[in-house]
């Protein structure tokens, strides 16, 4: 039995990308490779991104035969100096991105310190998209859509940022939902500074479902589909083809060219939890990220406006 294509599943097949350059993050295997491929089959020129270089190779082989340009490079996302790298060869290789879809993460046992001293699901699923984004922001187009791959398993969990750095670190599924939050205020932050600074991009967080084939979880014990559902967190998703078409639906669809500050789920925007539509909590993770990483405040000159809460997800 044939499977649908993600772009068939999200009805953006006749969607014409061949004008456009896309990056897509953990696109080497999964829902990025899925998503990747199809913008491929849709015109656009793909930069790929992954930590397996015959993987990459091969993504960027199937690509190339479809007749667009492609590339692909090594990044690992627990370095900041790896992800300045990655920016640093997307703006070398495209004058513009359309598309950026902060889409590689992960799932681990252990609390573990990388990078700026920061557990390692805070610093690979939130201060890489938000390093490489702010990296990449000056090489955005008019008109351009960033979308970063969240989860609904960020319902029930708070931004608690002393755990991301002190004694007490989170880890394994409480870190996990912990970064899918950040990823959810990150996104509505951006689309919150974008608009006040004037700029015609739009940042959307998505929820592609749980999604086996993904290999997020590499690192837990155990089946994560046993996991996932005693959490209460299964989503349905049924395979890597439906997560992509999630992607796909934030990143080109027609309809949502007008929807930023978003979380979408089945195909649709739909309202996160309380805890990620709290401005005030947005502004906290936004300024922190900057301190931690030694970078300047992206956006600075768009600073929030007290209690002024960004448009509601479900509008």
């Amino acid at each position: 039995m044939m499977t649908a294509s993600p772009e068939s599943l999200a009805d953006v097949a006749d969607v014409d990308c061949s004008e456009q350059t896309a990056l897509v993050t953990g696109s080497t295997n999964g829902i990025g490779r899925a998503a990747a491929l199809a913008l491929g089959r849709l015109g656009a020129d793909v930069f790929v991104h992954g930590r397996d270089p015959e993987a990459g190779a091969a993504v960027v082989d199937e690509l190339t035969g479809m007749g667009v340009r492609a590339t692909f490079e090594v990044a690992d996302f627990t370095d900041p100096d790896a992800v300045d790298a990655l920016a640093a060869s997307v703006r070398s290789w495209c004058d513009g991105l359309d598309l950026l879809l902060n889409n590689a993460g992960g799932l681990f046992r252990a609390a573990r310190r990388v990078g700026p001293g920061v557990e390692m699901t805070f610093q690979v699923n939130h201060l890489a998209p938000y390093l490489l984004t702010a990296r990449l922001l000056g090489h955005l187009r008019e008109g351009a859509r960033v979308v970063t791959t969240a989860s609904d398993a960020h319902r029930g969990a708070t931004l608690d940022l002393a755990r991301v750095q002190g004694d007490d670190l989170l880890a394994g599924m409480e870190a996990y939902g912990h970064s899918k939050l950040a990823n959810v205020l990150f996104a509505s932050e951006l689309a919150r500074r974008l608009d006040a600074a004037g700029r015609a991009v739009a940042s959307n967080s998505v929820h592609p479902g749980f999604v086996p084939g993904s290999q997020f979880g590499r690192f837990l014990p155990g089946p994560l589909s046993t996991l996932f559902r005693g959490l209460g967190v299964i989503p349905g998703t049924a395979s890597v083809a439906d997560g992509a078409a999630e992607l796909l639906c934030a990143a080109v669809a027609p309809a949502g060219a007008d929807a930023s500050g978003r979380y979408f789920s089945g195909q649709e925007p739909v309202s996160p939890s309380s805890a990620a539509r709290d401005p005030d909590a947005a502004a906290r993770l936004w300024a922190f990220s900057a301190e931690v990483l030694g970078i300047d405040e992206p956006l600075a000159d768009t600073p929030a406006a007290a209690g002024e809460a960004p448009p509601s997800p479900g509008a």
